[in-house]
């Protein structure tokens, strides 16, 4: 290694001495001398010349990694001007100048003052200049020089990981790839071989090989088997210099796994299994595990059992357990001891996920003789049946025998059975039965309309051992008779108009029965015989179990009746014929001319009872005749209404009974005292109409809520009498809250530009004596009479 760089100092050295120095700082290496060249310009035709260089050179090469003991020489600066007198200064700047580079001022001459590394940097870029020492003048442009680093091979090879990891399915053939390994190695590889690499393997033959230039590894056997080897570590190495002596190298391991593949059958490690099984095992009991060898893993190995034949296949089962690839046999129907005591079965184990590729190996299946023996147990007592059902008809006498159980014990010993009642579901004892036969009988009476079933249990108990026994349930229905007789379906009460016509439909009536008849209810409806002769309603049958109540003449009055209670017969259809009677109570209603009913009280008639006849005619004949005079008139009216009133009094009282007491009718036996001793009635209504007109409810009695209060506007302001009281008497005729007894209804009317005062001494409310009616005389003869009338002391009894 010193000779070399001796070499090439020396070369460099000579080659300083025919360097020139150029005006600009760009670096050439196609001259060695400088000369000057004359010829002539495209422009002006002036000679050109060729000027001899002060200095010029090219890169310098310096080894890395020297480890002399002298510091290693670069090269050397020199220019033609320097005459070795010491007036020249050579100076360097750059990369590395003054630290890794150090050049001698007074000759030039350039030294690596350090070990260098390629690796870290490859080459390094400097300047040099010459300077006069005394004029401090630059004698030479400053120029740039490359010193680059000569590689040596002193990086080995490095693989991207330490260690490799790789897998490959078992069985497969040679040459399948399985991985590649990369190794890098730092030295240039584009001077020598100090970094061609090739891979060969140390460890693993001869299951794998390398490709020595890829690091491809690669299986080199056939048929490698997981089961018998799985894991497998490869050493590679990788080495330098192409692989020749003196290189370096670096190795990694790779660890390859077999993965596994359905190349092995199930097989079972015996031929025959032997089980045993009592025979009240439940069906689902397990009685053994069998299990088949597979050498394969995962789903590979996974298994699936079965029953191919054997006389047991109907009675036992077996399924796989998943976790453990093992068969379990359970029991899949109730065995018995007495029938059959030995079972044999032949059982298959198959892979459940087979590989097409190896099926040539043969049948990926095995078979297994399994043998089950049934061992006898003491049995319960076993029903003839799962359930009884049992009907009895609902008049079944009390001890009647309705139906019997049978049990027997399913052993061979054939024990002796006892019956009994589970009462817990029978808490009222209605049933009984026979210990000995099992025969059901009655203990009380049954109704099916208050429970149509029954469900009750019976226990059968050997009686040598009473810990075995057993119970059915037993259902009882009971049978419906006609015990029981139809009905109304709901209380009916309706109405019927007073202007009713004959032919009307006023109600439709339904009917239930408890009973349930096989063919369904079929009701009849009849009127009581006696109601059947004068009748006012009729029935008439709508064969569909309703029947509609009719009307049999035209209108009704309620001032005759006012409430019509009907019977009506209902019969059924079965046997024996059951009937009852129901009443429909009708009540005879006020309508409109739709036949919207308006008011159903028998009081509330077209006009009070206590109004004689002549106030009637009287009040019509004015309304009839327009008499000239209808302020006359009008008070020909009210002396009428007066005296009806005062013979009103004279009657015997509505209320003759002292014990019916209503909310503000009170009675007296004798008539002084005048309104005030009693607040029964307000007097103050009379006088004044807008008070009438606020309330028109009765204060002793309930209004009917079904009626809408009507309220008319005042009337007092119109002029026309005869339209007046017309109008009156129509609103009261109408009106539903109107007072149901003997009342006096006045209007309160005195006309327009009336010069006379109200002659009603109803209205002397502060005197109990008799009024003066002599000034009457003075009114013309038309008021004489009125004023003979009303004007004597008996007028009150008149």
């Amino acid at each position: 290694m010193r000779t070399y760089s001796f070499l090439t100092v020396l070369l460099w050295s000579c080659m300083f001495h025919v360097i020139h120095m150029i005006p600009s700082q760009k670096r050439t290496n196609k001259h060695s001398h400088s000369e000057r060249i004359t010829g002539l310009s495209e422009n002006d035709g002036k000679t050109l010349h060729r000027t001899k260089r002060g200095w010029m050179w090219n890169q310098f090469f310096l080894l890395e990694e020297y480890t002399g003991p002298d510091t290693q020489y670069v090269g050397k600066l020199h220019t033609d001007q320097d005459k070795g007198d010491g007036n020249l200064k050579y100076i360097l700047t750059g990369d590395g100048a003054g630290s890794l580079f150090i050049i001698d001022e007074n000759t030039g001459d350039i030294h690596a003052a350090k070990k260098l590394d390629r690796e870290e940097k490859s080459l390094y870029v400097l300047r040099a200049k010459a300077i006069d020492r005394k004029t401090g003048r630059q004698v030479e442009p400053e120029s740039e020089f490359i010193i680059k680093i000569h590689d040596i091979n002193d990086n080995e090879p490095k693989f991207t990981k330490d260690m490799y990891t790789a897998s490959i399915p078992e069985m497969s053939g040679v040459g399948t790839s399985v991985i590649q390994v990369t190794a890098t190695d730092a030295d240039d590889a584009n001077y020598g071989n100090s970094a061609k690499v090739v891979y060969s393997i140390l460890q693993g033959q001869p299951y794998f090989s390398v490709d020595p230039e890829t690091g491809i590894i690669k299986t080199a056997l056939p048929d490698m088997s997981r089961e018998n080897r799985e894991q497998y570590q490869v050493v590679i190495q990788a080495k330098d210099m192409g692989g020749q002596m003196g290189g370096l190298s670096g190795t990694t391991t790779v660890n390859i796994t077999l993965t596994d593949v359905n190349d092995n059958p199930p097989r079972f490690p015996q031929r025959t299994y032997q089980f045993s099984s009592p025979e009240s095992a439940p069906p689902g009991t397990p009685l053994g595990r069998i299990k088949a060898n597979d050498p394969d893993v995962g789903e590979n190995a996974e298994i699936e059992y079965s029953i191919s034949s054997g006389d047991g296949s109907d009675m036992f089962d077996i399924v796989t357990d998943k976790d453990t690839q093992e068969g379990i046999i359970t029991v899949k129907k109730h065995l018995d001891f007495e029938s059959k005591v030995l079972y044999t079965l032949r059982v298959e184990a198959t892979n459940s996920h087979p590989d097409p590729r190896f099926l040539q190996l043969g049948p990926f299946k095995d078979t297994a003789l399994v043998k089950i023996s049934v061992e006898d147990t003491d049995e319960p007592p076993v029903f003839s049946r799962p359930w009884y059902l049992i009907e009895v008809d609902e008049d079944a006498r009390e001890g009647s025998i309705i139906g019997q159980v049978v049990a027997q014990d399913p052993d061979i010993a054939k024990n002796a059975i006892k019956y009994s009642v589970d009462r817990h579901t029978d808490l009222d004892r209605i049933f009984n039965i026979y210990s000995g036969n099992g025969s059901l009988f009655i203990s009380k009476p049954l109704d099916r309309e208050e429970t149509p079933w029954h469900n009750i249990t019976v226990i059968a108990t050997e009686i040598n051992n009473p810990k075995q026994s057993s119970q059915i349930p037993v259902f009882i229905r009971i049978l419906d008779i006609n015990d029981h007789a139809p009905e109304f379906a709901n209380y009916y009460e309706t109405f019927v108009c007073e202007n009713a016509k004959a032919g009307q439909l006023i109600q439709t009536v339904s009917a239930i029965d408890k009973d349930q008849p096989p063919r369904g209810h079929k009701f009849f409806f009849e009127l009581v015989p006696e109601f059947s002769l004068h009748p006012n309603f009729s029935i008439v049958d709508n064969k569909d179990n309703t029947a509609g109540i009719m009307t049999r003449r035209n209108g009704y009055s309620r001032s005759k009746t006012s409430t019509y209670l009907l019977p009506i017969i209902i019969f059924d259809n079965d046997y024996p014929i059951q009937s009852s009677t129901g009443t429909l109570t009708i009540r005879v209603c006020a309508c409109d001319s739709r036949g919207n009913m308006q008011s159903c009280n028998a009081e509330a008639l077209l006009l009070p009872a206590g109004l004689s006849t002549g106030a009637l005619v009287a009040i019509l004949l004015c309304i009839l005749l327009h008499i000239s005079s209808f302020i006359f008139c009008f008070l020909l009216v009210l002396v009428v209404l007066f005296t009806a009133l005062k013979r009103q009094r004279k009657k015997e009282p509505l209320i003759i009974s002292k014990d019916d007491v209503r909310d503000n009718i009170v009675t007296y036996n004798d008539e002084g005292g005048g309104e005030e001793d009693t607040q029964a009635f307000d007097i103050g209504t009379l006088r004044n109409p807008e008070a009438r007109e606020e309330s028109k409810m009765r204060r002793d009695v309930i209004p009917e809520t079904i009626f809408q209060i009507r309220r008319t506007a005042p009337l007092w302001e119109n002029i026309d009498v005869q339209d007046f009281i017309h109008r009156r008497l129509k609103e009261n005729d109408l009106d539903p809250a109107a007072p149901p007894y003997d009342s006096l209804a006045t209007y309160a009317y005195e006309g327009n530009d009336s010069i006379a005062n109200s002659l009603s001494s109803l209205e002397s409310l502060t005197t109990e004596g008799n009024q003066d009616y002599e000034y009457l005389s003075d009114w013309g003869p038309r008021f004489k009479k009125l004023a003979d009338m009303y004007g004597g002391e008996d007028s009150d009894r008149d």
